[in-house]
């Protein structure tokens, strides 16, 4: 299955427009943002936990990125209350559900095969800061690597966004909203920028919270790859 699988080009998905689509385990459905392989695979969705419904027990092969964003996730290692970001690397294992229910935002198969730190925190209990050079931003970072770099960022009410973007990036609207290419972006909406393809936004009267990657999709065949190999 190949869903905006072309990384050259400027991807944007409304997830409030899409239909919910079951997934192989009961009480569990997705959206799909972007894809590339079938139940394995290199994957951006939104899921959806009926509550009581839960996976079955697995390894994340390729690592698994995560925000909770409402209800409660679960597996043997915690509760996840909204807003809680998870990074769960290659090798780690766990058995994911709900009780009461929950929507996530999830990434597949998107690890440096080496990686083997895990990220607990949650997002809305951070503070963030000022960005130097950035009028209007303020920034929290999540994790940072040689490979990518994961923030959350308020941008102000009415501020303009303009970034170089040299190596691509993604956004998920979490609160708030903002104007690109011509198109609004609302809460779960998603934007894929590829590297090159500079950032020219402007956030809503009411300013933006976001989830923001960067460098990440230099890797992109790589991780396909090794999708495949697994597959």
């Amino acid at each position: 299955m190949n869903i905006n699988d072309d990384f050259a080009a400027r991807a944007a998905v409304h997830a409030d427009a899409l239909d919910w689509v079951p997934s192989p385990m009961p009480g569990v459905e997705r959206k799909m943002l972007d894809r590339v392989g079938g139940e394995v695979a290199r994957a951006t969705t939104i899921v959806r936990y009926a509550p009581g419904s839960h996976f079955s027990p697995h390894i994340h092969s390729g690592g698994e990125e995560f925000i909770v964003l409402d209800g409660v996730f679960q597996d043997e290692h915690g509760n996840y209350p909204a807003g809680s970001y998870v990074r769960n690397p290659p090798t780690s294992r766990h058995t994911p559900g709900s009780e009461p229910g929950c929507t996530i935002f999830v990434k597949l198969w998107q690890f440096d095969p080496r990686d083997r730190t895990h990220v607990l925190l949650n997002l809305f209990e951070k503070q963030p800061v000022p960005v130097e050079g950035q009028a209007g931003v303020n920034a929290t970072e999540i994790f940072r690597d040689a490979r990518e770099t994961v923030r959350a960022e308020y941008w102000h009410p009415g501020a303009d966004i303009t970034r170089a973007n040299e190596d691509g990036m993604e956004i998920l609207c979490l609160k708030g909203g903002f104007e690109e290419g011509g198109e609004t972006f609302a809460p779960l909406s998603w934007l894929r920028l590829p590297a090159g393809t500079p950032l020219n936004a402007q956030s809503s009267d009411i300013g933006a919270f976001l989830w923001i990657k960067e460098g990440h999709l230099r890797f992109t065949d790589r991780e396909i790859a090794a999708v495949k190999a697994a597959s």
